[in-house]
């Protein structure tokens, strides 16, 4: 089967995206090609993310502006951080309507296999955070995943060797949230129950 060499170069493409398997990834192409108006499209939203979407420098989520829309909302509560692992985590929270204060994303978990270290996430960002000071609790919302307790239990323990900040209240999500299940596949009224029900770490 001979497939021309850009639409193996996109197939190939597609196919590194999360939920996008090669067959996905052929259909994907596929469609795309048979619907010329669709490339258009696409290469228009494509080039609005990357000139107009940025990383907010303070919590590491995606806004239109630098800090974003959350960091900038002064009806928030400022003394709580939750910590979270992707942008997808932060609206899974949002879309709660359960939690008011900030956030922290970390951009990944530590991962041995994956060779994912604590220096390689935004860890340190967040003790600069806390060091500041005005921080009364810090809530561990990473999945109930190996690594993302074991990126909790790390934290926790740098958190508590922050000297005089280390008297922060340090909570993790209530335990209703199954084992292996990732926060961003949480329903609403589940993440409101957690977050509701959350205990010491």
């Amino acid at each position: 089967m001979s497939i021309p060499a850009p639409l193996q170069h996109l197939i190939k493409e597609l196919s590194r995206l999360p939920g996008f398997g090669k067959r996905n990834a052929q259909r994907a192409a596929l469609h795309m090609l048979t619907n010329p108006t669709k490339i258009e499209d696409i290469k228009i939203a494509l080039t609005a993310v990357a000139e107009q979407v940025k990383t907010c420098s303070v919590c590491g989520n995606i806004s239109m502006s630098d800090p974003c829309h959350v960091c900038n909302d002064i009806s928030r509560e400022t003394n709580t951080i939750c910590v979270v692992e992707g942008v997808d985590d932060l609206w899974a929270m949002e879309r709660s309507g359960a939690y008011k204060g900030m956030y922290h994303i970390l951009g990944g978990v530590v991962s041995a296999i994956d060779g994912v270290r604590p220096e390689d996430i935004r860890i340190p960002q967040l003790l600069d955070r806390v060091q500041k000071g005005g921080i009364k609790e810090v809530i561990l919302a990473l999945g109930a995943s190996i690594d993302g307790q074991t990126t909790s239990h790390l934290i926790a323990r740098k958190l508590a060797t922050l000297g005089e900040n280390s008297s922060i209240t340090i909570t993790t999500l209530a335990r209703g949230i199954p084992m292996g299940a990732e926060v961003d596949y949480m329903d609403e009224g589940t993440l409101h129950m957690a977050l509701k029900g959350r205990v010491s770490f």
